[in-house]
């Protein structure tokens, strides 16, 4: 992208900065006024609400940031955009089965998202995925009449007997083997409770695939089972009479696949299987291909392990086409098509909304006219070189300041040098290192040695959020999602910047940020502002990270509202919710808040008797220590507003 001049800037230069039409897939845009609005399409035209007067209504209803954001005409529109293009496909392609999508309730198990998937979904049959007993429960509380239920992972009796009666109650409730110890159990509670189970099979097929989560493919998979066992296990069913309850095959390939052949690949294995056992009477009637549709994180349509070279429309036909060419091979009737598409149904209804605190800046401070005499020999040919910089390559130049820089820490480790003249170092490597930037092109290729030029000069702003509770899968697999300023669109971000959380850890940062010229260290921001919010939004946020989120340093959950957007642009907040105060989160870790205050109090006390303080101080430090018990755990804005 070309940068225009400072002067020149606009809402459309700021939109092409951070790929919002790369990413957003159409869900947001930039208002002339320089805010990022939710973009949905009426029957009416095209709406569009800016996320500034969202956060406005939820403050006015006392839901300060941090905010977590969910969008329910976003969640709706991927169900019936799953769904639809599925269908399309089918059409297109003249196939003879049809599509039954299931949400996999690991990818986010909060009630708001869960009863509106089953809400909205039910238009479309759409089911659900449990894979553990506590989400089977939460399943058949949610499920629709008829619903198709898909029961992974561990089962045991308990587990079993539930999903048994699921099916006694007409839910379409499948049991996918996923080890060869699970039958005979199921086999059992089935006898003693005369209930005919309906079965499934995971089978691991060899193609592997690419992306960060590869693990759940391949020979050496942990789930699934091995051709072998697939045999056996079919043919214990026979002798058990029971290949009647045997419907469906499934295989999960792998999350987040960023490559459409390896996808092919592992879909025509997979219906190969299916043609076989069905050739040798085996009543197939759905195949389950699992996860590993993409989001794009960062927008670029590529083989990149956070992007994914194909759109929803690829993905459909893939399958679609996959499957009927490699059964007409031996003339099977198609079946009904299952996909577990988590992450493309939610990752886009969810976004986390944080104000700016603070900013720590990197930039030179005022130099003396001269060098000062008497001065280390270093410190003095770091400012010759900062006064000949437009004499000598910029190469050159940035090479041997930060080697001086480096020497002269040093020396001052070694006590050669005093703290004044490091100071007076520092300052003018950064008056280099800024002088270095003024004069590159960055619509050139930059020259490897140059790369870090930029960082050296980044300023850190400080967010009210944790990292480990709001994002915790950058931390912890390096995920990249789109983060930008959601207001001051129309003004030239001068300023680059790494953004830090509020744990007192190192790894509480966000480093890693999608521009539409590529994947960056550092991310363009406006300079702050007195007495006015700076508000930052993470997008595509809305899979696996609030399941996932952790207490680091005792920060719980954010504020949570979900809002609906109404075709005259104004909106209603359809759920809110208050994030965790300092008391449930102490809770959450066996401390019994109560006996905290009595403990407090008894300190307290012992120190009026002590004289080292009055019984006035005592009643105020008490009342501050029970009002922050009460308090959210996040950085309080609002008060700070009031106090000054």
């Amino acid at each position: 992208m070309t940068t225009p001049a400072k002067q020149n800037w606009s809402v459309k230069d700021s939109a092409a900065l951070y790929g919002i039409e790369n990413w957003g897939g159409g869900d947001f845009s930039v208002s002339s006024t320089g805010e990022v609005t939710i973009s949905l399409p009426f029957p009416t035209g095209q709406v569009a609400v800016p996320l500034t007067d969202i956060i406005q209504a939820a403050r006015e209803r006392g839901y300060d940031l941090p905010l977590l954001l969910r969008v329910e005409n976003l969640l709706d529109a991927r169900i019936s955009l799953i769904n639809e293009t599925f269908r399309k496909a089918i059409r297109t392609a003249e196939y003879r089965g049809s599509y039954n999508g299931v949400f996999p309730i690991k990818v986010n198990q909060q009630c708001a998202v869960i009863e509106e998937i089953s809400q909205f979904g039910a238009n479309y049959g759409h089911g659900l995925e449990a894979g553990s007993k506590a989400e089977l429960l939460l399943c058949l509380a949610n499920l629709n009449e008829d619903g198709l239920l898909i029961c992974n992972g561990y089962k045991d009796q308990d587990y079993i007997d539930l999903g048994l009666w699921a099916t006694k109650l007409g839910y379409r409730c499948f049991f996918v083997i996923e080890s060869v110890a699970e039958l005979p159990l199921i086999i059992e509670r089935s006898q003693k409770l005369n209930i005919r189970p309906l079965i499934g099979l995971r089978i691991k097929v060899s193609a592997k695939v690419s992306g960060l989560w590869t693990e759940t493919s391949g020979d050496r998979s942990s789930f699934g089972l091995s051709t072998a066992q697939l045999v056996a296990t079919v043919d214990q069913l026979r002798d058990e009479k029971m290949t009647d309850c045997l419907q469906l095959l499934h295989c999960h390939l792998g999350s987040q696949i960023p490559d459409i052949k390896e996808i092919q690949s592992g879909v025509q294995e997979a219906s190969r299987f299916y043609a076989d056992l069905t050739a040798e009477g085996i009543p197939l009637r759905y195949l389950d291909l699992g996860g590993g549709l993409a989001v794009d994180y960062i927008g670029n349509q590529s083989k990149h392990s956070q992007s994914c070279n194909y759109n929803l429309s690829d993905y459909c036909q893939c399958l679609v086409t996959t499957i009927k060419e490699t059964l007409a091979l031996q003339q099977i009737d198609h079946p009904t098509i299952i996909t577990e598409s988590g992450r493309f149904t939610v990752a886009h209804t969810s976004i986390l909304l944080f104000n700016i605190l603070d900013v720590m800046r990197y930039e030179p401070i005022s130099l003396p006219e001269s060098c000062p005499k008497d001065i280390h020999p270093l410190v003095t040919e770091q400012y010759q070189l900062h006064h000949e910089i437009s004499k000598i390559e910029l190469v050159d130049v940035y090479t041997q300041a930060i080697t001086r820089r480096d020497k002269i820490r040093n020396l001052f480790r070694s006590g050669t040098i005093t703290v004044r003249e490091r100071s007076l170092a520092e300052n003018l490597f950064l008056a280099i290192a800024k002088a270095v930037i003024e004069k590159l092109d960055w619509q050139k290729e930059i020259p490897l040695s140059l790369t870090g030029v930029k960082q050296s000069l980044a300023d850190i702003y400080y967010g009210n959020f944790s990292v480990f509770q709001s994002l915790p899968d950058t931390w912890a697999i390096g995920q990249a999602f789109p983060v930008l300023p959601i207001h001051r669109l129309n003004e030239f971000p001068e300023r680059n910047a790494s953004i830090s959380d509020l744990t007192c850890d190192c790894d509480g940062k966000l480093d890693h940020f999608i521009l539409s010229s590529g994947e960056s260290s550092t991310l363009p921001l406006h300079p702050l502002k007195t007495s006015e919010d700076y508000i930052l939004g993470v997008f595509l946020m809305g899979a696996y990270q609030e399941t996932l989120g952790d207490l680091h340093n005792l920060f719980g959950d954010t504020n949570v509202i979900s809002v609906r957007v109404n075709d005259d642009a104004s909106f209603d907040i359809i759920k809110e919710q208050s994030g965790d105060t300092v008391s449930e989160v102490l809770s959450m870790l066996e401390y019994n808040p109560t006996s905290f205050f009595t403990g407090f109090r008894d300190k307290i006390e012992l120190a009026v008797k002590q004289g080292k303080i009055n019984v006035t101080e005592r009643q105020q430090i008490l009342a501050q220590f029970s009002e922050r018990l009460n308090d959210q755990t996040y950085f309080n804005s609002t008060r700070r507003k009031h106090d000054h």
